[in-house]
């Protein structure tokens, strides 16, 4: 992966120029500026956004609204899009460059287009002039640029989420420890389903289940196991640009071996290939399961579902660790990003405006607003420096905080007091927050493929069934290497070469 990340640091240097190291990020020191505080008596600004809708529409001008407006001296007119119409609202939008100054979209091939088109600011090199936007991570931006450039503002989530939840009790009674080789992962995924872990004298348990879309996405059981043992976040690029899939690569055939092991010694579900995800929740939920694959935070409420029906259960999670140590395969980092049109925002005074509208969302005051909600109403500070939902004032900040704090920029860990809660809450937020110095990044993820927009769902679903088919036994390796020249051939090997020459283009 060096390659990567000398296609890293060129691109992060070339669109933040001398943005603050991330590692100061959670520090909450002022850094000096251009964004400084809107007023003095200057007439607010007039700013409508289009942003995805997030349980019931918030009343106009509420107090969360009117708080947000009287810092950053702007006018709010909010346009909340329903989620299930998202999509096809901004398509419509984009097709006729009718939109508000603000707009969340998605990276897919419509808003790449869109902004090959020039519908949309870059402001990359402003990013620079702004404290609290420069201070994150260059990765962020990375990961929605295109072409090297960018285009918005993201809507930051945690990159490095990735871990294992795992029941701590079944662990202790065994006397396990968290795996870091395959074959440590194949004796404890053993022992957890055959040597009664909840001692209760039945044979009902498993160590881990598969769903039917184990394979898929971000979450993708394989790929985190496989970086953790040394391996690609879906692709893999060495120094010359030549980019090969992670579904060939030793580490993941090494967790497909695996995984084929268990299904052939019946040490994982059966069914699993028709599996529903919410299946799997519950057999974790009731007593069945001790491992799963999920985020850090997952284990907070994985106790709390588990302890309703057995209150002695002990959750715990912990790192994807293997013989490199820590490697937690990357997400996006993001929820979408925003954009500022220049259908509507006709001069580069306004679009900077705008980005410190942004910019101020995310000092300590905004913040705490969007990621805490409002003193007395929703929260306490405690004795300990910390603060708390009092009362029923999580679930009101579900309703009058959340719609906000889901579409506008903030990051938990970042310029905001923490949460108090049960130690593991409190450990999980901590590991999702330290995650980003251990992740590994994909670095196919911005590149351009024509090939891959237009069959690339098809071509990964293609070697996605090949997987399962290995897994259950219905092919050997050397069906599994037909299946990969099949993909090669249906369009893979164009997808590599587009990826070089995207990858290439970028580095000059």
């Amino acid at each position: 992966m060096k390659s990567n990340r000398t296609k890293f640091a060129l691109l992060s240097s070339a669109v933040l120029g001398t943005a603050v190291l991330a590692a100061a990020c959670s520090s909450g020191e002022e850094t000096p500026g251009a964004a400084a505080p809107q007023g003095g008596g200057d007439a607010p600004l007039q700013l409508s956004i289009g942003i995805s809708q997030v349980g019931d529409i918030p009343a106009k001008g509420n107090e969360v609204e009117q708080l947000i407006e009287k810092y950053t001296n702007t006018k709010l007119d909010i346009q909340w899009i329903p989620s299930a119409a998202y999509n096809d609202k901004i398509n419509v939008m984009l097709a006729s460059n009718e939109m508000p100054k603000l707009l969340r979209v998605v990276q897919g091939p419509n808003v790449v287009n869109a902004i090959e088109s020039d519908l949309f600011w870059e402001i990359g090199p402003w990013l620079k002039d702004y404290k609290n936007l420069s201070a994150q991570n260059p990765q962020f931006y990375e990961n929605i640029s295109v072409e090297g450039k960018i285009y918005g503002v993201p809507l930051y989530r945690n990159m490095g989420r990735g871990a294992i939840v795992y029941r701590k009790d079944w662990f202790d009674n065994l006397g396990l420890q968290i795996p870091k080789t395959i074959d440590e992962w194949y004796n404890v995924l053993k022992a957890l389903t055959l040597n009664d872990p909840d001692k209760n004298g039945k044979d009902d348990t498993y160590g881990i289940a598969l769903h039917k879309t184990y394979n898929s996405g971000q979450a993708s059981m394989l790929t985190r196991l496989a970086v953790s043992q040394g391996g690609v976040n879906k692709w893999g690029v060495d120094s010359e640009g030549n980019f090969t899939p992670e579904f060939v690569t030793k580490e993941f055939m090494d967790v497909l071996k695996l995984f084929r092991k268990l299904y052939e010694e019946k040490l994982i579900n059966q069914d699993f290939a028709v599996a529903d995800s919410s299946e799997v929740e519950k057999g974790f939920d009731s007593n069945k399961i001790g491992v799963r694959f999920g985020v850090a935070t997952n284990g907070k409420s994985q106790q709390d579902r588990l302890n309703k029906t057995n209150p002695n259960a002990v959750v715990d999670v912990a790192s994807f660790e293997g013989p490199q140590g820590i490697r937690i395969a990357s997400e996006n980092g993001n929820n979408g990003f925003l954009v500022i049109p220049k259908s509507s925002v006709k001069t580069e005074e306004e679009a900077k405006q705008i980005l410190g509208f942004l910019d101020k969302l995310m000092d300590p005051e905004m913040s705490t607003l969007l990621l805490r909600g409002i003193e007395g109403r929703h929260y306490g500070k405690t004795s300990d420096n910390k603060v708390e939902f009092i009362g029923d004032g999580f679930n009101i900040f579900q309703r009058e905080v959340k719609p906000y704090r889901d579409n506008l920029t903030v990051l938990e860990g970042y310029n905001v007091t923490p949460l108090k809660d049960v130690p593991i809450g409190e450990k999980g937020t901590k590991m999702e927050l330290d995650g980003i110095n251990y992740i590994v990044p994909n670095p196919a993820l911005t590149l351009t493929s024509p090939t891959f927009s237009e069959r690339g769902q098809e071509l990964e679903q293609q070697m996605m069934d090949a997987q399962t088919k290995f897994i259950m036994g219905k092919i050997d390796e050397a069906g599994y290497e037909a299946e990969v020249e099949k993909w090669k051939k249906a369009g893979g090997e164009k997808i590599m070469a587009e990826y070089k020459e995207s990858y290439l283009k970028l580095r000059k």
